[in-house]
């Protein structure tokens, strides 16, 4: 709820298109007032024209009614941010002035351009090219001398290569790519909006076997060769059965999820129904009871471990051995593949990527030549030319100054719609702008600081006049203004306060507990075994409920000679071993405590003390003593065939036996040679999430079923008749109906403070048109 995020699904987009009031100047007709403001028919019919012209009920006298009613309350909290002043604090206006710098990106851009290069990237994305290139490299913003010195070894390259001599060889020897010394320049296949953008235009338009004249781009001069060019591979559509693996998990979860996989993978293999298994076994819950399938995608979308398998299978039905990708093991069946979807389906994303890709140094190139030509812009050259003859080798350094006496500062420098621009204000930009240089004159530094500089007061200029040049743009800021209010009020009024409430929500929760029942349900033991052999191995081992936990066991602990004494490094693992206990009340430890033969004991039993000093130690660090039991196994003979000091120490210790309550446990040791051997779940069913419960008589007893090929045990401990919920069980569906009540009860209080007055006149005209 606290995320600025919803200011678009709670306000702007529920309220798109709210304009600030107006004068009626016009006497424009009005629907509505609010206290004293009015709300004008044009108004609302242009709200309600955005968010419901496309609904079939849209214009009914019931669909006009409840949006003018919502609306009305929505401007009712407006206006009530706007009485408080919520809307003058600096906060409000930092966060506006952040949605207003989004909001006008679409205004700062040249549409033509990029409708072109939409057009284009996807024409491009039809086809696929193998390259190979030489890269000479220059630093950023270099100087014209070194620019001219590395496009002619570009050159001289080209023709050496026209003479007859290999790509590949000049690329190891001259290429300043890193990795040209391995792969001879080759780039492998790539497509649209993989490369650089001027990279790319050139590879499109180079011809097979061709190389391309030098090609610059910000990292340098490139040659191209165009090695082969083939139609793109579409998109593909697979089904998929995943087991979670995710890197840096310990070895012995990592290992038992490639056990499992491989489990599955053989069921496949057998031709058992892939549905049944994806439904039973993958750990997508977004996809599992689907048959695992996922929507369509194309090169790019996917982790490329999992694409490159994907896009390898070539048949409808045809299944991959298990893949691994960061999220984990998967067996991929291929369901369909498909050409480039339609131009239509993709334009948005690739609008979205052009914005973002370097093809957007082209539409920023026409934009900027547009807005001089809107806004007049006018160049005092004799200015210009005189402000960079005071650039010095101090700029390069980053220590350029100007003398403030200078006449020059006050001396127009350009002008952008009559207004001024001083050589003063560029040299406080340069100055501030300044970065060491290694390369260059100070001359050509100086012009390209201008040139920023001309760029950034043309940008300035066009945002700071958007709302006078954009009716719709100014419409948009009014509407997150608007929304940022809401947002801020729905939290005070409505959404912490629900939260916070504890008292109002307990009140709420006990005047309307007969909302919130429980229908019957089932408290019952669900087993689930590959055959009944292991059905009956976990009935015998379901009633113990402390089952030893096997993997992760805690390492033994070591003891000097006739010591009981815990060393530091004891004490390090006993903490942790502590942190462990106290976090899962469900783990109980036995603590064993071990002597060597030769040990001198005395008087006492020197392995109850070393156990017993365990034990104590994690009772101070707040272990329950429930979860601890300790076992003294006293003197153990030394083997002949271990008869070394090392040996003896291994006697000298505490073992460790670590057992839970968990059912997940007995599970996990039962599956042992069989990942997907048994699965066990205990809880409270309601009818419908359990199809074996769902199967058997709601009943107490134990019930044996069989479905989709495995056994099934189903233990009824109880049948839970209709009941009222606690609150504690129902909270976030308490708190949410909190919340709306609240909302209703600050309505009215807003609502006697400014009454709402309705034209049904205009709102007949509204439905009638």
């Amino acid at each position: 709820m606290r995320s600025n995020q919803l200011l678009v699904a709670a306000a702007a987009l529920l309220m798109a298109g709210c304009t600030a009031t107006r004068q009626n100047d016009k006497q424009e007709p009005i629907i509505a007032t609010i206290g004293s403001q009015p709300i004008y028919t044009s108004e609302f019919q242009y709200v309600y024209e955005k968010n419901n012209g496309g609904n079939e009920d849209a214009y009914t006298r019931q669909s006009v009614s409840e949006y003018l009613d919502l609306y009305t309350r929505f401007k009712l909290k407006v206006m009530e941010g706007e009485s408080r002043g919520l809307d003058t604090t600096m906060a409000f206006r930092r966060e506006l002035e952040g949605y207003k710098e989004q909001l006008a990106q679409p205004y700062l851009t040249e549409k033509s351009v990029t409708d072109k290069l939409v057009q284009e990237a996807y024409e491009r994305l039809q086809q696929e090219v193998n390259a190979s290139h030489i890269l000479i490299g220059l630093p950023s913003d270099p100087d014209p001398q070194d620019t001219l010195a590395a496009y002619n070894q570009a050159q001289d390259l080209r023709k050496r290569i026209a003479a007859g001599e290999s790509f590949d060889k000049l690329a190891k020897e001259f290429s300043q790519d890193p990795s040209a010394a391995e792969n001879g320049g080759n780039l492998g296949y790539f497509t649209a909006m993989q490369m650089v953008y001027r990279f790319e235009d050139a590879a499109y338009k180079t011809l097979v076997g061709q190389v391309s004249m030098p090609v610059r781009t910000r990292f340098g001069y490139h040659l191209i060769k165009v090695n082969d060019k083939r139609q793109a591979q579409g998109e593909v559509k697979v089904a998929h059965i995943m087991v979670r693996a995710t890197p840096g998990m310990p070895k012995a979860d990592s290992l038992a999820a490639k056990q499992r996989i491989d489990a599955i993978h053989r069921r496949v293999e057998r031709k058992e129904n892939w549905d049944r298994l994806a439904a039973e076994f993958s750990e997508d819950a977004n996809s599992a009871n689907n048959g695992g399938e996922l929507p369509w995608f194309g090169t790019g979308r996917m982790i490329p471990a999992f694409e490159e398998v994907a896009f390898a299978l070539k048949k409808e039905g045809e299944v991959s051995k298990p893949v691994r990708t960061p999220y984990g093991w998967h067996i991929i069946k291929l369901v369909g593949k498909q050409t480039l979807p339609p131009f239509e389906d993709m334009e948005q994303n690739l609008r979205n990527k052009i914005a973002k890709d370097s093809r957007s140094e082209l539409n920023k190139t026409a934009f900027l030549k547009r807005i001089k030509t809107e806004n007049n812009f006018s160049e005092n050259a004799a200015a210009k030319t005189a402000a960079i003859g005071k650039a010095t080798d101090e700029l390069l350094k980053a220590k350029w100054d100007y003398d403030a006496a200078d006449k020059l500062l006050k001396s127009t420098l350009f002008t952008i719609q009559g207004k001024p621009y001083t050589v003063g204000e560029f040299f406080t930009f340069a100055k501030s702008e300044q970065r060491p240089r290694n390369t260059g004159t100070a001359a050509h530094y100086m012009n390209m600081l201008y040139d920023n500089y001309v760029n950034k007061s043309l940008l300035e200029y066009e945002r700071a006049n958007l709302e006078n040049k954009h009716v719709d743009y100014r419409m948009l800021v009014r509407e997150y203004h608007d929304g940022i209010l809401l947002f801020q009020l729905m939290d005070e009024k409505v959404w912490s306060k629900a939260v916070e409430d504890s008292v109002g929500l307990k009140t709420y929760f006990d005047q309307n507990k007969d909302k919130y029942q429980w229908k019957e349900r089932a408290h019952a033991t669900v087993i689930s075994a590959a055959n009944k052999e292991l059905l009956a191995k976990a009935q015998q081992q379901l009633g113990q409920r402390r089952y030893e936990v096997r993997n992760g066991k805690p390492a033994d602990i070591m003891f000097e000679v006739n010591s009981a004494n815990l060393s530091k490094e004891a004490l390090a693992k006993l903490n942790e071993l502590a942190e462990r206990l106290k976090n899962n009340p469900e783990l109980s430890l036995e603590v064993n405590g071990h002597v060597d033969a030769r040990e001198a004991t005395g008087k006492g039993d020197l392995s109850a003390e070393r156990a017993k000093s365990i034990v104590a130690y994690l009772t101070k660090r707040d272990v329950p003593t429930e979860q601890l039991a300790q076992k003294a196994l006293g003197k153990t003979k030394q083997a002949a065939s271990d008869n070394t000091e090392t040996g003896r120490r291994r006697n000298r210790r505490a073992s460790f036996a670590l057992y839970s309550s968990d059912l997940s446990v007995l599970a996990e040791n039962l599956n042992a040679g069989n990942p997907l051997g048994v699965q066990i779940s205990e809880k409270r069913f309601q009818k419908g999430e359990n199809k074996a419960v769902d199967a058997v008589n709601w009943e107490k007893g134990a019930y044996n079923t069989e479905l989709n090929g495995r056994q099934y045990l189903v233990i009824v401990h109880e049948i839970l008749a209709l009941a009222p919920k606690k609150l504690h069980e129902v909270r976030g569906q308490v708190t949410a109906d909190y919340q709306n009540y609240l909302d209703e009860q600050w309505v009215k209080q807003l609502q006697e403070k400014n009454p709402v007055s309705i034209n049904q006149t205009e709102v007949e005209k509204i439905i009638k048109k």
